[in-house]
């Protein structure tokens, strides 16, 4: 995990949720230093034009892409949290998803499809998917992520069940191994009500359903 001395600077909103626009030069200058030897290690100059900026980029493009260590996905729930009458199924469905495998470090990437009961409490929309990213934008594997969403909802509302599926591509299986480039994984995540087999196939039908 990278620590609070390591981490690039950022912009910090309101509810907790942070874009990195600058990065520590320090930590930018090591990481630098490691992607260089890993061109020289392939066969290629790092010198050449093409790549003197390469190791830099390269090195930023890794802290954006695991960014997620540094958010805390219950402060950003707990900031818009509403109470509300309200107990019938929330979905917010087709949230992007892009991860980096932590078996070969490529990226893995889809669409998750979450769904909560509330309980007395709501949360504000946008706050579904900005979850999906806290844990999304860390080394992964897809069928933890779905279990972290699942249960970052569960333990921080309280609602009556969560459910959430998540289809991805993976590049480690389209661009090298099996090499199958059509090949989608489905992973599921369910608690409370969602064990009903009832509640479970509303949820299912619903994401697979398009508004008319």
């Amino acid at each position: 995990m990278i620590n609070d001395e390591n981490i690039p600077d950022r912009d910090e909103g309101i509810d907790g949720y942070q874009k990195i626009d600058r990065y520590n030069t320090d930590l930018i200058e090591n990481l630098s230093g490691h992607y260089r030897e890993v061109l020289k290690n392939i066969g290629e100059d790092p010198e050449r034009e093409g790549l003197v900026k390469t190791p830099e980029r390269m090195a930023k493009a890794m802290l954006y892409l695991t960014h997620g260590y540094d958010l805390n996905a219950k402060d950003i729930l707990t900031s818009a949290m509403f109470k509300e009458d309200y107990s019938q199924m929330v979905i917010v469905k087709d949230i992007e998803v892009y991860s980096m495998c932590e078996h070969h470090m490529l990226p893995f990437f889809g669409k998750a499809h979450v769904a909560y009961i509330p309980n007395g409490y709501v949360v504000g929309l946008s706050k579904i998917p900005r979850i999906v990213d806290v844990f999304s934008r860390r080394l992964q594997v897809q069928e933890r992520l779905t279990n972290e969403i699942r249960d970052c909802i569960q333990d921080t509302l309280q609602p009556l069940g969560v459910g959430v599926v998540i289809e991805c591509r993976h590049l480690c299986m389209s661009m090298r191994g099996v090499q199958k480039q059509n090949s989608v994984t489905t992973t599921s995540a369910f608690s409370g009500e969602f064990f009903k087999q009832g509640t479970r196939t509303e949820f299912l039908d619903l994401i697979r359903s398009k508004l008319s």
